[in-house]
């Protein structure tokens, strides 16, 4: 897995072993496997599958594969080094040579890795699964399992799971069920509202980050405000303020500040994580000469926070524009929170394209919104709300049985890093 003095982890390391030691036993084409959603990991788990015999059947609802990156704004990127978000058995193709390559290349290589591998015929497009159940004999009883599957093998002995199709006469049934549907799509979390100060009253055009007209067409010319402060956020605030200039500025309206870093900063970060920096980092199990390890190098995390901090107050105007975070960077980093900075995001502030406003609350009135704090309402045309996803009620939603959407609540579920969730 190692490779010079860092640590590349491919897309597919960890869920090649997970397919392998899963499927690796046992008759194979009698059993029935249904992937839900084409996107990163469901090409992933198809490929295995396929190739340890089985014949799976991927249901994705959209007319083609790619998950969020087939659904996106023009100017998403990866914010991860390509050589480091690539497959382990296919690498970028020579004529990509960005570091973190936009979003259309990342759909071609997307597209590319699925026809090499030829999962195309396996994949049902324009295919919602809309509910799963487990079909179980009278005389079983899953709330005694101790064991995954009743016996601590991938398949049952006895009982199917019924994968329900939109528009379908029939339900699908299956041996296996690998959910592969993302947390970042689908399902909006958006605020709420008192009654009657909510969008109801609004003149305007209220959107998520998630809908597929966020395009030019609907807002050039239009003073737009983002709720939020995350990835989708700045980039959507970036991309309006890019098209619609001075005349028509965009709002960033947001709760908290986090820290943001350049691009460029990020590729170091990654050339960083090498096997000297895994022994700052005290894991569970890990023996007690290693927790004291840990503990003893633990000033180096303060101290490398620090000096990111000063960096990004000296290299951009935070102070001029109330931007610095209330918390450290090593706090924001250790909740797997990093934000990547859009390029000239400060220069379009500077220059009155963007405008930054924080405020505890807000509400809608006829022609925008009334902040919490000002005195008078924040005219606006369209509001886009970028803050986030509901997605442990989106996993939950797509079981018919309580006794599963209660499993997945909270969740002992058998998650891989939120990529599948593996059900037998």
């Amino acid at each position: 897995m190692g490779k010079g003095e860092g640590c590349q982890i491919t897309l597919d390391q960890q869920l090649s072993l997970s397919c392998f030691t899963v499927f690796s036993s046992g008759p194979k084409m009698e059993r029935k496997i249904a992937i839900i959603g084409a996107g990163v990991s469901g090409l992933l788990a198809c490929k295995y599958t396929l190739e340890n015999g089985f014949k799976p059947i991927v249901f994705e609802a959209r007319s083609g594969i790619g998950g969020v990156w087939s659904q996106t704004i023009e100017s998403t990127k990866l914010q991860t080094p390509k050589s480091f978000y690539q497959f382990s058995d296919f690498a970028w193709p020579n004529s990509v040579t960005e570091t973190f390559p936009d979003h259309n290349k990342v759909m071609e290589y997307l597209q590319a890795y699925a026809a090499h591998f030829n999962l195309f015929p396996s994949i049902k497009f324009d295919t919602k699964v809309t509910s799963i159940d487990r079909l179980v004999p009278s005389d079983e009883d899953e709330h005694s399992w101790d064991l995954w599957g009743g016996t601590g093998k991938p398949f049952s002995s006895s009982g199917k799971w019924n994968v329900t199709v939109q528009e379908a006469r029939n339900a699908y049934q299956v041996d296996f069920v690998i959910l592969c549907i993302g947390r970042y799509s689908d399902l909006p979390n958006t605020p709420d509202f008192p009654m009657n100060k909510g969008p109801e009253v609004f003149d305007g055009k209220v959107l998520h980050s998630m809908n597929d007209d966020l395009a030019a067409e609907l807002i050039n010319g239009k003073r737009v405000t983002v709720i939020g402060f995350q990835k989708s956020a700045v980039d959507v605030a970036a991309e309006v303020a890019n098209r619609n200039g001075v005349r028509y500025p965009c709002t960033l309206l947001f709760k908290t500040v986090h820290w943001m870093v350049p691009d460029y900063f990020l590729w170091s970060t990654f050339r960083s994580l090498n096997r000297w920096t895994e022994l700052i980092i005290h894991n569970p199990g890990e023996g007690f000469f290693s927790w004291l390890l840990a503990l003893s190098l633990s000033p180096l995390l303060w101290l490398s926070s620090k000096v990111v901090e000063s960096c990004l107050k000296w290299t951009f105007p935070l102070k001029k524009y109330n931007m610095i975070p209330g918390h450290s960077f090593l706090n924001q980093i250790s909740s797997c929170m990093f934000t990547v900075l859009p390029r000239n995001f400060y220069d379009r502030v500077q220059g009155g394209g963007l405008s930054l406003m924080k405020s505890r609350s807000f509400t809608f009135c006829k022609n925008g919104l009334v902040i919490d704090g000002e005195t008078t309402p924040l005219v606006t045309d369209i509001v886009i709300f970028a803050t986030g996803y509901k997605s442990d009620e989106k996993l939950k939603n797509i079981f018919k049985s309580t006794y599963f959407q209660k499993q997945i609540t909270g969740s002992s579920a058998p998650l891989y890093r939120y990529w599948a969730t593996v059900f037998p």
